[in-house]
């Protein structure tokens, strides 16, 4: 699995870490924390420009957080919450979620969108309260920018920096990465079939 993601970001370049960063945020099919420090691997093999990776990273995060923001400003808490408890289980994604993460943005404010870019749990659902109580786009898109580049730098340089031991890298990270990607299938099946049967009670 390592050697594979190594392949294809080398393969599609900055789109393909743009693109995967983008989709990660919309629906995680790899985790950021497997797309950049494998982009910033890359980069320190000479492939790739480090900061180039960084900025298309980033970039991707931020258009792929925007979804979430217009969901939350046209449809509002509630309807959000009923799509959700319709729809929601092929993303994952639960009314309680939502309340999740629209109980952070009112504990911490419009500030919530920059820690909560920092964060695995609320990365992605962050950015619907920050829609639903209508924050300035050009406000939403500095601190999402702020804490998408914060993280991806640091996941990248993590991958820069342990390119000079490629083989010990690789040798561990590949039965790794593997497992990350395994238990995020199987989390996303469990997910789904959880949220399918709370439907149907």
């Amino acid at each position: 699995m390592f050697d594979k993601i190594v392949e294809v970001v080398s393969a599609f370049g900055y789109l393909g870490v743009f693109a995967l960063m983008l989709l990660e945020n919309i629906f995680p099919p790899i985790p950021s924390e497997l797309i950049m420090p494998l982009a910033g691997f890359v980069a320190a093999r000479g492939e790739l420009n480090f900061a180039a990776v960084i900025a298309v990273g980033t970039a991707g995060s931020v258009v792929g957080a925007l979804p979430w923001y217009y969901a939350g400003a046209k449809l509002g808490q509630e309807r959000m919450k009923r799509l959700a408890k319709r729809w929601g289980h092929w993303l994952t994604l639960s009314p309680e979620d939502i309340d999740k993460a629209s109980g952070w943005f009112d504990r911490h404010g419009k500030g919530a969108v920059f820690f909560g870019r920092l964060m695995p749990a609320v990365r992605t659902l962050i950015s619907v309260p920050a829609g639903i109580v209508g924050m300035p786009m050009a406000l939403f898109l500095i601190y999402s920018t702020l804490g998408s580049l914060i993280w991806t730098a640091l996941l990248a340089l993590a991958g820069f920096v342990l390119e000079s031991q490629y083989e010990k890298v690789s040798q561990y990270l590949d039965p790794i990465s593997t497992g990350v990607v395994v238990l995020f299938v199987l989390y996303y099946l469990y997910r789904l079939i959880r949220q399918r049967f709370a439907d149907k009670d």
